[in-house]
C-alpha cells in the first residue's frame, strides 16, 4: 500500500510534543513491513538550516484559500525508506514557532488544500491519506467536497487520528466562507455548538477514526474526557478504533544511547547505577545515592496532574526522596517547581524547557517516573521510562492504563492508582518507595519493565489491518 501521512510536525524536522514522535516513527515502522510511506509537513522556519539546505525542489503550484490564490512550493527529501514532502509558503510558515498565531486557521486551511493539490504532482496517488489532529482535519472534509470524484483521486481512503481531543480547531462561523471556502450547504459538516469545529468535520467525513490507545477510544465517548465531542463520537463508533502508540526503540536504547554516561540492559543493570550517579552530579543533588530519585519529564499543564503533585510533593521530599524535573508550560506550575528547588536545593533539581539529551539521562538515571495525568491519550514517557528501567507511577487513564500494570499483581511493571485524589497518588509513591528498598525484588521489577515490548511492531500491524479493511 501507498500511505501519505499529513501532519503539522514530525521528528527530526519540527516538534512540540508526542505527535512529532508518532509521525516520525510510524511511517518508518510501516516501511519496514513493505509498505510505501510518505509524510507531508509545513516547511517551518524552525526546521534546522542544515536540513532545509538539503531539500530538493519539486515544483510550485497555486493553492486556493477561499477567494485567494496563494503560492505553494513543494520540496522533498528521504530519510531511510520514507519520503518527506514540505509545503513552502513564507507568509504562513516563515515564523518563529509552530502554532499560537492569530491566523492559525488560515495557515492550516492553506496547508490542507496544498496537501490535496500536491497529490497531482506525485508519481502515484496514495491509497491512504492518514491525517493527524485538528491541523489536518480539513483534508477529509475538502476531499469529500471537492476531490473525491476528480480523476486520480477516486480510490483514496482517509484515516484521521485523534492524538488529543482537547485541541479541536474551534472558530467563529465567519471563517467558513471567508477563510475555508466551504459552501453553506456543506456547513453542517463543521458546525457544532454554534462554532466551526475542524475536528468535528474530520469525524464526520474520514473513512476511519483512530485514537492513540484502546482506553482513550472509549474514554472520549464520556463527556468528562471528550471536551464536548462525545455527542458526535457516539454516533460514529462504527468507524472508531483505538491503536496504542509505540516508541522508537532505536532512538531510546539504553545499550546504545550516546546521551548516557554508561550503557546497561535488562540482564546487566550495573550501568544504570552509574547513570544515576552522574545524573545526581549533573543536577547538583547531594546526599546518599541510595535514596530513590523520581523523574518528571512533562509539559506543565493541568491535565498532566501537576496539581496532585503540588499537594503532596513536600511530604514526599521530606521522606527521603529526590526529584529530577524537566519541562515547561504554564507559569504557575513552572514557578511551583522552581520554588521547590529553592527550598530543597539538595533534593529537587528543575530545568525549564525541553532538553532532549537531559531527558534521556533522567529516563536512565532516575529510579521512578511520576506521571499522574488526569487524562492521557496514550503517553510515550512511561514507555520510554520502562525501556530505561525506570519504574512508572501513573494514574489509570488512557494509554497509561493500557501499558502499566500495578506491581501488586502478577507480572507488574509499575505502580498505578485510580482517582485524581492526591492521597491516592501518594499511596502509590509510598508503595514504590517500600519496594525500592527490597533490592532483589526491585531488580526483578526493573527487568520486567525493560523487557516490555512497546515498539511500533504490533501497532504497525494494527494500522495495516485498518488500512486493508478500507482498501477491501
Amino acid at each position: 500500500m501507498k500511505i501519505l501521512f499529513a501532519a503539522s510536525e514530525a521528528v527530526p524536522f519540527a516538534a512540540s510534543g508526542g505527535l512529532a514522535d508518532v509521525v516520525g516513527s510510524l511511517p518508518k515502522a510501516l516501511s519496514k513491513k513493505g509498505h510505501s510511506c510518505a509524510v507531508v509537513l509545513p516547511l517551518y522556519r524552525e526546521i534546522p538550516e542544515g536540513i532545509r539546505s538539503g531539500l530538493d525542489f519539486v515544483t510550485n503550484i497555486t493553492v486556493d484559500v477561499s477567494w485567494r490564490k496563494q503560492y505553494c512550493g513543494i520540496f522533498t527529501t528521504r530519510v531511510g525508506n520514507v519520503a518527506y514532502y514540505f509545503i513552502d509558503n513564507e507568509y504562513y510558515f516563515g515564523r518563529d514557532g509552530l502554532y499560537g498565531f492569530y491566523d492559525d486557521c488560515e495557515r492550516f486551511v492553506f496547508f490542507d488544500r496544498a496537501v490535496l493539490e500536491m497529490i497531482r504532482k506525485m508519481e502515484e496517488p496514495p491509497d491512504i491519506i492518514h491525517c493527524n489532529d485538528w491541523q489536518t482535519a480539513l483534508i477529509p472534509v475538502y476531499y469529500n467536497i471537492y476531490y473525491k470524484y476528480q480523476q486520480g483521486y477516486s480510490d483514496i481512503k482517509t484515516v484521521f487520528t485523534i492524538h488529543n481531543i482537547e485541541y479541536q480547531g474551534r472558530y467563529g462561523r465567519e471563517v467558513l466562507g471567508e477563510v475555508m471556502g466551504i459552501p453553506q450547504y456543506n456547513a453542517g459538516l463543521l458546525d457544532y455548538d454554534g462554532y466551526v469545529n475542524m475536528l468535528k468535520g474530520a469525524i464526520e467525513t474520514a473513512d476511519r477514526i483512530t485514537t492513540v490507545s484502546p482506553s482513550y477510544a472509549w474514554e472520549i465517548l464520556d463527556p468528562w474526557y471528550s471536551h464536548g465531542l462525545d455527542r458526535i463520537l457516539v454516533t460514529k463508533q462504527y468507524k472508531l478504533r483505538g491503536i496504542l502508540n509505540g516508541i522508537d526503540t532505536e532512538l531510546y536504547d539504553p545499550e546504545n544511547d550516546s546521551c548516557l554516561p554508561a550503557a546497561f540492559s535488562a540482564d546487566d543493570q550495573s550501568g544504570k547505577a552509574e547513570c544515576k550517579k552522574e545524573l545526581l552530579r549533573e543536577l547538583g543533588l547531594s546526599g546518599s545515592e541510595e535514596e530513590p530519585v523520581i523523574g518528571i519529564v512533562t509539559r506543565f499543564v493541568r491535565h498532566k496532574g501537576i496539581d496532585m503533585i503540588r499537594c503532596v510533593m513536600e511530604e514526599i521530599i521530606r521522606s527521603g526522596v529526590k526529584f529530577a524535573v524537566l519541562g515547561s508550560g504554564e507559569r504557575i506550575y513552572e514557578d511551583f517547581f522552581v520554588e521547590m528547588s529553592r527550598r530543597y536545593p539538595d533534593r529537587v533539581a528543575v530545568r525549564l524547557g525541553f532538553i532532549p539529551e537531559l531527558s534521556h539521562r533522567i529516563y536512565a538515571g532516575a529510579d521512578m517516573f511520576l506521571m499522574p495525568s488526569e487524562s492521557e491519550p496514550c503517553g510515550l514517557a512511561q514507555m520510554i521510562a520502562m525501556r530505561y528501567g525506570t519504574i512508572p507511577i501513573v494514574r489509570e487513564t488512557g494509554g497509561l492504563r493500557d501499558t502499566v500494570r500495578d506491581n501488586g499483581g502478577e507480572n507488574g511493571n509499575g505502580f498505578t492508582f485510580k482517582t485524581i485524589q492526591p492521597l491516592d497518588m501518594l499511596d502509590a509513591v509510598w508503595r514504590a518507595k517500600h519496594d525500592y528498598y527490597d533490592k532483589r525484588a526491585w531488580a526483578e521489577l526493573v527487568k520486567r519493565a525493560m523487557l516490555c515490548d512497546n515498539s511500533w511492531a504490533a501497532s504497525a500491524d494494527a494500522y495495516i489491518e485498518t488500512y486493508e479493511e478500507l482498501m477491501n
